[in-house]
């Protein structure tokens, strides 16, 4: 079974029913968010290359009765005050980590925990993290990621970490299922 009937089916869809749900994509510069939603979406949608997002945007598909209306928030350090913006009716949150980027991990620290203890971010909102880039030889376990981030502080929302590589769709599947199946148990927030 594929990813999006997967989804679908946790989540209600299929048929001629078809839920949306917002999601927020996240995490600094050339971490890979980009893309991520690249693999996820049909692939007569893809673009052949994928540039870096400037700002922010907005893509919206379908695949199986399943309707993802994706933000792609931009890492750069002028644009993320604007990842606030969005945080309202968010039905879930990817954050993207460049795993071979040992010296800007602290800064990614330090915008999840702005990103966690804003307001605006819906208290019960699932979170998934791809350790992303993980077919580098110098790439951070899972496990390191999660000590670098201190994600085992995180005790008010659900969240998951998987190992991925972007641009091979290795372990995105594992991480859209968990976001998935989360989503599902708070009845799908749109």
């Amino acid at each position: 079974m594929g990813i999006f009937k997967k989804l679908s089916s946790m989540l209600g869809g299929g048929g001629s029913s078809s839920s949306k749900h917002r999601i927020i994509v996240v995490g600094l510069d050339n971490s890979g968010k980009s893309t991520i939603i690249a693999w996820l979406k049909p692939k007569k949608a893809v673009q052949p290359e994928v540039v870096p997002t400037v700002g922010f945007s907005v893509e919206e598909f379908s695949k199986n009765g399943l309707q993802f209306t994706v933000f792609d928030m931009s890492g750069q350090g002028r644009y993320r005050n604007l990842w606030e913006h969005y945080y309202a009716d968010v039905g879930g949150v990817i954050f993207c980590i460049d795993s071979t980027d040992k010296i800007r991990m602290c800064v990614a620290k330090d915008e999840l925990e702005t990103m966690l203890q804003h307001p605006g971010l819906p208290r019960d909102v699932p979170l998934v993290f791809f350790a992303n880039k993980m077919d580098r030889p110098q790439a951070l376990s899972a496990v390191e990621c999660v000590q670098n981030l201190e994600l085992d502080k995180i005790t008010d929302k659900a969240w998951h970490i998987a190992q991925s590589n972007a641009l091979t769709g290795e372990g995105l599947e594992e991480g859209i299922t968990w976001l998935g199946q989360q989503m599902a148990r708070k009845g799908g927030r749109k």
